[in-house]
């Protein structure tokens, strides 16, 4: 099924993340989780264009520290190793060596430079790494361009996910197809800028790394770093996204007539991907999101949303199906952008719960039955200004409780 989302860029339902031309993936079980897959790989044909978002937590896991190093080079990756299960954080000198360990073994599974892989980990901080079991998992992955492929690799990197995290888009740029997809993991501990997600992004169109890193960069704040899910900031995680070139498009630059067109693509794939990630967090039973028009500026209409999505108070008023429209006007309050505090407009779908910070008359039972739904959208306008902007999140449920309090369990 094609869906179109606007003119330009098509929705492709089943679309993978090898569905861009020259991509190959796998996903195996090697024993470090007790039953769902947990290695996998990204493999290109050729060395692809790479860029990517890593966390803003000065405590970062060894992996980001070796893909750093990886794409440093020269801008060019062709294959990322990614492990769940494991996080190879906060483990030291081992946990480095490690960490190169993966990156040679992988190289020498696919005879490639060994700067041109990318690794990747995720579960359980503190641990050492299982390399009895990783280093014999690599040497039995072999890559193909097949949906069950795909589908497998997209298991291998998720901890607490209770769903796969899987996108994919078209459009065409100088008369060539390009594609796009997406891959990613993230249910907990997610406060971007990033967090305890992994995404991995693959397309086809020609575009140098430096360029790719402008798009990724402009895309990522509007997407994964408008989402959070509990405020805490993990120690591991990253988006990266590799370009084939195989769309044979003229090289894109700013300056290129459809550089807008690809971003747009970037971004939708990047958007959805992050409210995957926000309607699968631990626990959750609804998606939230909360678009801010009349904002001072865009930044500050990203942090009245993101303060409200993520306030604990409005999280299980929208799970108790409470129309509580205080907790919001409480935390656009505390927020620290610029507000009147005479001037907001708040309504909970399409039911309006102020106008100029005034309430006004609404039906309860009929909020109530809005909130029962699976997506629910607030929407605020400051009426201060000209910027806009949103978040997502999830509900806050006693099963996000329980999941915590036993993740090493």
């Amino acid at each position: 099924m094609v869906l179109t989302i606007h003119k330009e860029i098509t929705k492709i339902e089943k679309g993978t993340i090898v569905t861009p031309a020259g991509f190959k993936a796998a996903g195996i079980h090697t024993g470090v989780k007790r039953k769902r897959n947990d290695l996998g790989v990204i493999y290109c044909e050729s060395p692809a264009s790479a860029a990517a978002v890593y966390t803003l937590n000065v405590i970062q896991a060894a992996p980001l520290k070796v893909t750093k190093e990886s794409i440093a080079e020269e801008g060019k990756i062709q294959a990322v190793i990614v492990n769940s299960g494991n996080a190879n954080a906060c483990t030291g000198k081992q946990g480095e060596n490690d960490a190169y360990l993966m990156r040679r073994a992988t190289a020498e599974q696919f005879s490639l430079p060994e700067h041109y892989v990318a690794v990747a980990s995720t579960g359980i901080i503190g641990l050492d790494m299982p390399m009895e079991k990783i280093i014999p998992g690599i040497k039995k992955l072999n890559p193909e361009a097949t949906e069950k492929s795909a589908n497998q690799f997209n298991e291998s990197i998720l901890t607490t996910d209770l769903v796969i995290k899987s996108t994919c888009y078209q459009t065409t740029i100088n008369g060539k197809t390009v594609t796009m997809a997406g891959s990613a993991k993230g249910s907990g501990m997610i406060e971007p800028n990033m967090a305890t997600m992994l995404a991995f992004i693959t397309t086809d169109a020609a575009i140098e790394p430096d360029m790719l890193q402008v798009a990724l960069k402009e895309v990522t704040d509007k997407t994964f770093n408008c989402i959070t899910i509990d405020g805490d900031t993990s120690t591991n995680d990253m988006v990266l996204v590799m370009s084939s070139g195989k769309a044979a498009n003229e090289a894109l630059t700013p300056e290129h007539e459809e550089w807008d067109v690809f971003v747009e693509l970037l971004k939708q794939t990047c958007e959805d991907l992050a409210k995957m990630i926000a309607r699968d967090g631990e626990g959750a039973t609804k998606l939230i999101e909360v678009e801010v028009n009349g904002a001072y500026d865009d930044s500050q209409a990203v942090k009245v949303a993101k303060t409200v999505v993520g306030s604990s108070l409005v999280k299980t008023a929208v799970y108790g199906a409470d129309a509580n429209w205080g907790r919001i006007i409480a935390a656009i309050g505390y927020s620290g952008a610029v507000v009147d505090a005479e001037t907001i407009d708040t309504s909970i779908g399409h039911i309006q719960l102020l106008k100029d910070s005034q309430p006004l008359s609404y039906s309860e039972e009929e909020a109530t039955e809005y909130l029962k739904n699976e997506t629910i959208k607030i929407s605020i306008d400051l009426n201060v200004g000209n910027g806009s902007g949103k978040a997502w999140g999830c509900d806050l449920t006693y099963d996000y409780v329980r999941i915590n309090a036993s993740y090493r369990s």
